[in-house]
């Protein structure tokens, strides 16, 4: 296992490429930092696929009720679902939207965020302050980038496994 200089807000997400560790900023966002550790102790995210992958923006994923791959996905209701969880209000702050950041995805509402996220393949300034931002991509870049684009994709990506890494 690598060394993480903080692994209990670790999160490693196994991706078909190869591993991706975000560093979640508990101390700027707490609720969500513990909503995705919880999730990923729970299993949650494990299979999900990227439903929104737009070049040049973001790759989303993280319903965990619609986007399980597998025979019954119906990537078209993928997006729509969260978890059985209460949502969790917006935890704004000045640290902005660049490449390697994780946001929460939520809907019209800003305390709407409850599973899903996205992840920024560039400096996307133009959401700083409308979503939460409370993580950000420590080593493993190169794998986001590789993910399949589309709204849907075709042939979607999935996050093999999602896990805390003082769980490892």
């Amino acid at each position: 296992m690598a060394e993480y200089a903080n692994p209990e807000n670790t999160i490693l997400i196994e991706l078909k490429d190869g591993t991706v560790a975000i560093e979640l900023m508990s101390d700027i966002a707490p609720q969500h930092a513990a909503r995705m550790k919880e999730l990923a102790r729970e299993g949650a995210y494990d299979n999900v696929v990227f439903h929104r992958v737009i070049d040049g923006f973001m790759a989303q994923t993280g319903d965990v009720e619609h986007g399980i791959h597998g025979e019954g996905l119906n990537i078209r209701r993928a997006g729509t679902g969260g978890s059985s969880k209460p949502d969790v209000p917006a935890e704004f702050s000045r640290i902005p939207h660049d490449r390697g950041t994780l946001g929460a995805a939520r809907s019209q509402s800003p305390n709407s965020a409850n599973s899903q996220f996205f992840i920024n393949f560039k400096d996307n300034h133009f959401l700083n302050g409308q979503y939460t931002v409370y993580g950000r991509v420590i080593s493993g870049m190169e794998h986001v980038d590789k993910i399949a684009r589309g709204e849907p994709p075709m042939n979607p990506d999935r996050m093999i496994s999602v896990k805390v890494a003082s769980d490892e």
